[in-house]
């Protein structure tokens, strides 16, 4: 019989080591029993919490994203500007988080299979509308509706562009950190280009 309360820690020690997996073998690669050896875990487990690999995966995808919206969150005060509020979705982005290698290598490996998975293309659908929602949102409160919505499409195609380039480049923090006073630079044109 099961200890009470230990499936959130063993959903989350399935979760960190398909992290773990993906980095190392690549998405096609990982098998529960890739999984299940990397957690210390029977692979009986993960269809006990998941219900297969599949919904391990699904859930591995939502956890990465609940994570960047956590960071976003954290940073937000009741007196938070439009500015600052563009300015901290850009940090959410090229935080320290997402620039861990397993993270990075696991964020490609999602992206890459979701051309080819329906679920994980609609993840990967809600991730990129979340973001440019977040952007127009600040956007719309220093110019009109159609010039935020522009923007924030060109500020969400920048920041994931700066990120890919910098994660396929292997390059370092500091390499990050340029990236992320690109995309900051780049916000900060399109808010005087189009600001009222």
């Amino acid at each position: 019989m099961p200890k009470v309360g230990m499936q959130p820690v063993r959903r989350q020690q399935l979760i960190d080591a398909t992290i773990e997996s993906v980095a190392e073998l690549g998405l096609r690669a990982t098998t529960i029993n890739s999984i299940s050896k990397k957690a210390g875990l029977s692979s009986g487990i993960i269809s006990h919490y998941f219900g297969g690999k599949q919904g391990l995966i699904e859930a591995t995808v939502r956890y990465l994203l609940s994570n960047l919206k956590q960071v976003l969150l954290g940073g937000l005060k009741a007196d938070t500007t439009p500015e600052q509020r563009l300015m901290l979705i850009v940090e959410a982005n090229f935080s320290r988080l997402q620039q861990q290698s397993n993270a990075t290598k696991t964020w490609l490996s999602f992206w890459a299979q979701s051309m080819h998975d329906i679920e994980l293309h609609r993840l990967q659908n809600v991730n990129s509308k979340r973001l440019s929602s977040n952007l127009a949102c600040s956007y719309k409160q220093l110019m009109n509706i159609e010039d935020a919505r522009n923007a924030a499409q060109l500020s969400a195609a920048m920041i994931d562009g700066l990120w890919l380039r910098a994660v396929l480049s292997k390059s370092d923090e500091d390499e990050f950190e340029h990236c992320e006073q690109l995309a900051k630079g780049y916000v900060r044109s399109l808010i005087k280009q189009y600001g009222s």
